[in-house]
């Protein structure tokens, strides 16, 4: 992984499956410019000795034999505000992927992510990217695109920002959303630090979740997990 970072990252694991728990601790202790910090194989013990390790990055399953990963993340997210948390699981269905973004998450990869690809993901999490596999950013976008936006009277966004908000939900970074909307980078970031102060959300993913949950008054419908 190239070191752009000013510092190592510091990173802890979450899974229960310990042959794939000692696969990722042994990439993360080799990868150049990480630095692991713990690694638990349920759900209490993370609640319990994650707060002490304030890791920079916790890539967490989802589906814990003692609990849920997402619910893992929703409740230490307020008391590791400074965590990015990374899900990294077998389930690729919108189901699981909104709810993780909802709960906190700031990124989304399938387990079977390449070594490589896994730790460019844990550099550009933590340099406040949102990092997802193809195949997951496919459904995400397919599932924003099978309904149309409709904002309740207690969410009072303006056009400019639930435009901004709709090209954020579809992968667009903010350079892109600037480009394509004709306005200057510092007029993106005003936009999207008044649509998290009214979504009372405190990242790109929550809004991009609270975005799916503002659309329609239908589920998407569920694509069929691989």
């Amino acid at each position: 992984m190239a070191d752009d970072t000013e510092r190592t990252i510091t990173v802890a694991l979450v899974e229960d499956d310990a042959p794939t728990r000692e696969i990722l601790r042994g990439w993360i202790t080799s990868a150049a410019g990480c630095r692991l910090v713990g690694d638990w194989g349920d759900a209490r013990s993370a609640l319990q000795q994650m707060p002490q390790a304030k890791p920079d990055v916790a890539l967490v399953d989802i589906n814990l034999l003692s609990g849920s990963g997402i619910e893992v993340v929703r409740a230490l997210k307020p008391r590791l505000p400074a965590t990015q948390f990374l899900m990294l699981t077998v389930y690729q269905d919108a189901d699981h992927i909104f709810d993780a973004l909802a709960a906190g998450a700031t990124g989304y990869l399938l387990k079977q992510t390449p070594l490589l690809e896994l730790l460019q993901a844990v550099s550009e999490v933590h340099q406040g990217g949102s990092p997802m596999t193809s195949m997951i950013a496919r459904k995400v976008i397919q599932a924003f695109a099978s309904r149309r936006a409709k904002v309740p009277d207690g969410v009072k966004l303006s056009p400019r920002e639930l435009e901004v908000l709709d090209l954020l939900a579809r992968g667009y970074g903010f350079k892109e959303v600037a480009a394509r909307l004709d306005i200057s980078m510092p007029s993106v970031k005003t936009y999207v630090r008044r649509m998290y102060e009214k979504l009372h959300v405190c990242s790109r993913s929550q809004a991009v979740a609270r975005y799916a949950q503002l659309a329609g008054e239908e589920t998407p419908a569920r694509p069929g997990a691989g």
